[in-house]
């Protein structure tokens, strides 16, 4: 498989009740609060992407799926500390809202994220690609951090059972996703043929592995100081960067191999967008709570 992967109350989970949907200013600056919060600035901007035709849309579709099934997981009591887990799932999604602020606004942002972002002005790239960009700069530049200012020093081990525990749900996403991406990209297989006799990053990408990756990193980044943080960010900025480039501009036999996937490939943004956003079905009572409260597997492996 390659490339692209006891019950709790209302009231138990910080900022559920009478919270503000999004904080904006005048830039239109979002900052969630918490997991609640997250997923209406997903839905804001995935709208944004279907009105303007932008495959930020595909990303943005596919980790609005994985938070949703956070949240249901977390309202489920399903994780050792559930509301660490809002706190966690907010914070490593606000840093996806910051790049994304940050490149709208022409500022300064990682390089993973900057050259994710700006792929998504390419119309040459195939569907897995864009979703493979968004993953990389997300999981291999955000996680590590965000893991470890969730839980700093001697408490960042506490956490390891719950952050593993998102490998089911990430394993369970992707096999579903693939599915919805064949009907848009039907020649997709293809790079299980020539993955097959490459080790490029965009033929023998794992998520599993880079949440390992990640894991590792933030046992570092957990015992250090905000600037120490920084000089490892940048490093791992630099390594996150690295990959996505391979996977914008792979060797020329993936190049081939691209082209073919993309000339049967429909081009249908707000579709895509739509049929990855619809992975999920969204629990009833949490939606409604949300409007109260203010083996031919490409692309993709889990192991």
């Amino acid at each position: 498989m390659y490339l692209i992967g006891g019950i709790l109350s209302r009231s138990s989970i910080p900022c559920l009740k009478g919270a503000l949907l999004i904080r904006r200013s005048k830039e239109t600056k979002m900052e969630a609060n918490n997991i609640e919060e997250v997923i209406q600035g997903l839905d804001s901007i995935i709208a944004r992407a279907k009105e303007t035709n932008s495959r930020i849309g595909f990303f943005a579709a596919l980790y609005r799926q994985v938070t949703l099934k956070i949240e249901q997981r977390i309202y489920a009591g399903r994780f050792d500390d559930n509301v660490r887990m809002n706190e966690f799932a907010t914070r490593f999604a606000n840093r996806y809202f910051n790049a994304l602020d940050a490149y709208r606004k022409g500022d300064k942002l990682p390089k993973a994220w900057k050259i994710t972002l700006e792929a998504t002005e390419q119309k040459d790239l195939i569907i897995v690609q864009h979703l493979l960009l968004g993953i990389n700069a997300h999981v291999n530049f955000d996680l590590g951090i965000a893991t470890a200012q969730t839980s700093p020093g001697n408490g960042l081990p506490s956490l390891r059972s719950d952050f593993d525990r998102l490998n089911d749900i990430l394993a369970d996403l992707l096999d579903r996703l693939q599915e919805v991406i064949g009907e848009f990209s039907p020649w997709m297989d293809i790079l299980d043929k020539v993955g097959g006799r490459t080790d490029e990053s965009i033929a023998n990408f794992s998520i599993t592995k880079a949440r390992q990756s990640a894991w590792e990193q933030a046992e570092i980044l957990a015992y250090q100081t905000p600037l120490q943080q920084q000089a490892i960010l940048a490093v791992i900025d630099s390594k996150a960067t690295f990959l996505g480039r391979i996977i914008v501009n792979p060797s020329q036999i993936l190049r081939w191999a691209i082209q073919l996937i993309k000339s049967a490939e429909r081009e249908d943004v707000p579709a895509v967008i739509d049929a990855i956003n619809s992975i999920v079905r969204q629990n009833s009572q949490l939606e409604q709570l949300n409007k109260t409260a203010p083996e031919n597997r490409w692309t993709i492996s889990s192991s």
